[in-house]
């Protein structure tokens, strides 16, 4: 993937991340994901008082995905206001996962530092939709 293409996606997350409804961990997270027709969807985290009931900004951003029928990725930027590099959940790993397992995981800083991962090497030995067959 090009360096202007990764620098767009950590921008427009870092854009959603703006959005995030975080009252009770103060800690915004912003997502932007590239589909493989070159359709970008961001997501922010929106936590609720009920906590179970908080969602995370990649799942925001692949749930907007698929309602617009969307179900091809190929990478996902995740930003948030930390040092450490926005790792996703283990939820959103699995979601993710769901549509396949070699999508870049961008997982980028403030500063616009940045690290790439594919998704089967943070979520190794997956279980997913073949497991079913």
């Amino acid at each position: 993937m090009d360096e202007t293409l990764i620098k767009k996606l950590i921008n427009l997350a870092k854009d959603a991340q703006k959005n995030a409804h975080c009252p009770y961990s103060s800690f915004p997270v912003g997502a932007a994901l590239l589909c493989e027709n070159g359709n970008i969807y961001t997501g922010c985290n929106v936590e609720n008082a009920s906590y179970g009931l908080t969602i995370c900004a990649e799942r925001t951003a692949v749930f907007k995905a698929v309602s617009k029928g969307e179900k091809k990725f190929k990478a996902i930027a995740i930003v948030l206001f930390s040092d450490n590099f926005g790792v996703p959940c283990g939820a959103c790993r699995q979601v993710l996962r769901e549509f396949g397992t070699d999508m870049d995981v961008i997982m980028a800083k403030q500063t616009g530092e940045y690290k790439i991962m594919k998704l089967s090497e943070l979520l190794p030995e997956s279980f997913g939709p073949e497991n079913l067959k």
